[in-house]
């Protein structure tokens, strides 16, 4: 076996793992392969003849590969706090296979990535790597060049900002439940049914579909919401039931049978706390719904 082969056999070995990283840092299954096959690109090319910890050497190139990509994701965004829909990870309704799982970790749904994508790109990165895969302070300084402290400073932040995001229900079958009824009453245009699945501060994010996959807005409140109900008329006649990230959502599809938008919906406390909504045609055409479909 060639020095080139052993190093294949080990990155392969780290594949998942990196991927997670790259994912809960972008929000994004392309940019997160992307960043995946650079950090291969540059093992490759490396002498790493003194690495001991190869997981964590790539696991920091990774880091740093994915903090450029969000200092340039915001130089294209028209609001520099804009915040970005995240690609679903789609499972059929009955649960998550390992592959997936080893991908999403602990509750890592759109709400959350929405906070996360809220932060600034190196308190992301800070965060990430700090708090989710136990990167020291000292390596994280590095890739977002300030000193140690100043990093733990931006860990801190990150955090702060992330005990903020709602906490699902733990039980999938009464999050269902919640999400059938919410559903109906919109079915129905029952605006008292509404507000009673609706927690009183839900959100909403949503994207611009085909005539601006790139504009995200963002409805905010159980009455505005329970209002606009007739919006959400088109995805229960045409949904298809299944887990979006671990979490109750579905596929909406048009008559000529492409999807027409992924919903996820985040139940806590017995209540719909937030919906997120990815309508552009280009992102759902590159999703694998075989696993929702079949």
């Amino acid at each position: 076996m060639t020095d080139q082969d052993w190093l294949a056999q080990r990155f392969e070995a780290n594949r998942s793992h990196l991927r997670a990283v790259a994912y809960r840092m972008l929000g994004s299954l392309s940019e997160a392969d992307d960043a995946v096959q650079e950090a291969w690109i540059r093992l490759s090319r490396a002498d790493t003849r003194d690495v001991e910890n190869l997981r964590a050497w790539l696991t920091t190139v990774v880091g740093r590969v994915a903090l450029n990509m969000l200092r340039s994701r915001r130089t294209r965004r028209e609001a520099p706090l804009e915040p970005y829909v995240a690609d679903p990870i789609l499972s059929p309704e009955v649960g998550v296979d390992p592959e997936q799982e080893a991908l999403l970790g602990d509750s890592l749904g759109l709400a959350l990535l929405a906070v996360l994508d809220a932060l600034s790109p190196a308190e992301r990165v800070a965060f990430v790597l700090h708090d989710v895969f136990g990167v020291p302070f000292d390596d994280i300084a590095r890739i977002v060049d300030r000193s140690p402290a100043a990093t733990r400073q931006l860990a801190s932040r990150g955090r702060r900002r992330v005990r903020g995001a709602p906490v699902p229900d733990t039980d999938l079958e009464s999050q269902w439940a919640v999400v059938d009824a919410f559903l109906a009453a919109a079915r129905d245009g029952d605006f008292e049914r509404l507000l009673a699945v609706l927690d009183p501060d839900v959100v909403v994010h949503s994207d611009g579909g085909t005539a601006r996959p790139d504009l995200v807005s963002i409805v905010r409140g159980a009455e505005t919401v329970a209002a606009q109900a007739w919006a959400f008329r088109r995805y229960t006649a045409t949904a298809t039931r299944a887990l979006v990230n671990g979490q109750p959502g579905g596929v909406a599809w048009s008559p000529d049978g492409r999807p027409f938008a992924v919903i996820s919906l985040t139940v806590a406390r017995g209540r719909i706390v937030s919906l997120d909504i990815l309508a552009d045609p280009d992102r759902l055409a590159n999703l694998d719904l075989s696993r929702v479909t079949d």
